[in-house]
């Protein structure tokens, strides 16, 4: 019997990654097996799969979300250095909490920055996989650099922060136009951080955008050779009106990993899971009892 997702609860704990930065995890309880984590984009918080991860486990299977170091409320790293290596190690980490008591890995939906780091962690596995399959969310080896620019673009703007949440809002409302409903002081307060000028700011560390997306380009040729190492059941989602991936982008991808399957979700953006939610789940449902 599948439950009530608005009844369906979850737990938060912390995990401490191996050097010693303190992650946020969320886990929503399931008996199905193997079980889902979830992985963020860059930029974005655990919360983005709130939705997805209590309708899934509303129908058992267990999910796991966690805020990436220098997001929500992990920590962030001191001095502001950050690394991609950072990221894949603490993903691999949250694999082993997420792995299910008969002992399979769990199965990575990763958007964005998420699906990379997973492509790179079941790639350069060197023998058993950390994951018993991976979902990529609108994301490829190769991304359309217009429309990373505009993601980037969003995330340099605003460095004083906001007013209030109205002036937050509005900022998404701008970026987010294909979105009916705005966002509420609610939905906003896990995404801002209040300084000491009274100010809101977002949730994640100015730093990154000097660190992570300076390597981002050099890391293709290893994010290639991982892809087409990877030896796990693999599902491609995309937004038919995403700027990231395209379907030059898609093509190749599949040549590259010809074992994958592609499904592309209309109407949706890069933010998938926010646009199409619940085609988003069922798919990701689908996908999980044959495996």
């Amino acid at each position: 019997m599948v439950a009530d997702p608005v009844h369906v609860s979850s737990a938060k704990a912390s995990l401490v990654s191996i050097d010693g930065i303190v992650l946020a995890t969320e886990r929503w309880p399931g008996e199905r097996s193997p079980g889902l984590l979830f992985a963020h984009g860059f930029g974005q918080t655990r919360h983005a799969w709130t939705g997805a991860a209590r309708t899934l486990a509303a129908q058992g299977f267990d999910a796991t979300t966690f805020d990436a170091r220098g997001h929500g409320e992990s920590e962030r790293v001191p001095r502001g250095e950050y690394h991609m290596e950072q990221f894949v190690n603490d993903l691999l980490a949250v694999a082993g909490v997420a792995t299910s008591p008969d002992g399979r890995p769990p199965v990575l939906v990763g958007a964005s920055m998420g699906g990379l780091l997973g492509l790179i962690a079941a790639g350069e596995s060197g023998g058993a996989s950390p994951f018993s399959a991976l979902v990529l969310v609108d994301i490829t080896p190769r991304w359309e650099t217009a429309g990373v620019e505009r993601i980037l673009g969003f995330m340099r703007a605003h460095p004083d922060g906001f007013a209030n949440y109205d002036e937050a809002a509005s900022a998404i409302e701008a970026y987010l136009p294909q979105r009916r409903e705005r966002k509420t002081e609610s939905q906003l307060k896990p995404l801002l951080r209040p300084g000491s000028d009274g100010r809101l700011r977002w949730h994640w560390d100015p730093a990154l955008l000097d660190g992570v997306v300076a390597e981002s380009e050099r890391y293709q040729p290893r994010l290639f050779e991982a892809a087409a190492n990877v030896d796990v059941p693999v599902l491609l989602l995309s937004g038919t009106r995403s700027d990231v991936v395209s379907s030059h982008t898609v093509e190749e991808f599949l040549r590259l990993v010809p074992h994958a399957r592609h499904v592309a979700l209309h109407d949706a953006t890069h933010m998938v899971a926010g646009d199409a939610n619940d085609a988003f789940t069922r798919e990701i449902a689908r996908f999980m009892l044959e495996l």
